[in-house]
């Protein structure tokens, strides 16, 4: 897909017919989805990491009715019943959240690399906006409202890949003056996380990164190498 603009100011082209590297045997990954989603969504983004020879398993959890805490808790407890010697974690939006919890919890099982796209690291300036509206606070949740951009000490060794978007379609400029560059959702500057082994900016709006062929070669290249394709990379 040619024509993707990177959070270095440079594009680069990646064909479709280019491939990221395998992943090792025993890999699996775990999908968590955002705020008001279901793991049905990442049908696309599971399918195109099960062709790079990934195992995928997708988490689902209550986005809306449970807190932060009980909702990591959860996911701590999916991620240990696996029977893998690594597994990795990918996470949209709040779910990126929910896997950064985690991270901060020091006995971490089968402790493998993680990807957050689209995750407002930093805080959610739309679902601070939408919750000060009166009635309102219930729709955005406890877990997005726990969270608040409380910066959280990570577990030593963890890497992790954030993916930005700059494609701002959607309500966030439009009803609640989201700041630029954005998805339409999250600020490219919401997703900046002090730590992360890499990171990159992809024109895609924050929904379309669940279908968008780059972000999944992306998303696969990270995880099995820790690091993002840029321009320059080799490329089998």
């Amino acid at each position: 897909m040619a024509g993707l603009q990177y959070s270095r100011g440079t594009r680069f082209t990646l064909s479709p017919t280019e491939k990221p590297p395998r992943p090792q045997r025993g890999e699996t990954v775990i999908l968590v989805h955002g705020l008001w989603m279901h793991g049905i969504v990442f049908h696309f983004l599971r399918q195109a990491l099960m062709r790079c020879g990934f195992r995928v398993e997708t988490f689902s959890y209550p986005s809306v009715r449970r807190g932060l805490a009980a909702n990591t808790d959860l996911l701590a407890h999916f991620v240990a019943a696996r029977e893998a010697e690594t597994v990795h974690l990918v996470g949209h939006s709040l779910g990126g959240l929910l896997i950064l919890n985690l991270l901060s919890r020091p006995a971490l099982p089968h402790r493998g690399r993680a990807v957050l796209m689209g995750t407002p690291c930093r805080g959610s300036h739309c679902a601070t906006m939408l919750a000060g509206i009166p009635g309102c606070a219930r729709i955005v949740g406890h877990s997005m409202q726990d969270w608040r951009g409380i910066p959280r000490p990570l577990a030593a060794g963890v890497e992790i890949g954030v993916i930005a978007g700059d494609r701002g379609v959607g309500t966030g400029p439009l009803l609640f003056g989201l700041p630029k560059p954005n998805d339409g959702i999250v600020a490219v500057a919401e997703t900046q996380l002090a730590g992360a082994t890499d990171s990159l900016t992809l024109h895609v709006a924050h929904s379309e990164m669940l279908f968008s062929k780059a972000c999944a070669r992306q998303v696969a290249a990270f995880l099995a190498t820790g690091r993002f394709l840029h321009e320059g990379d080799e490329r089998p």
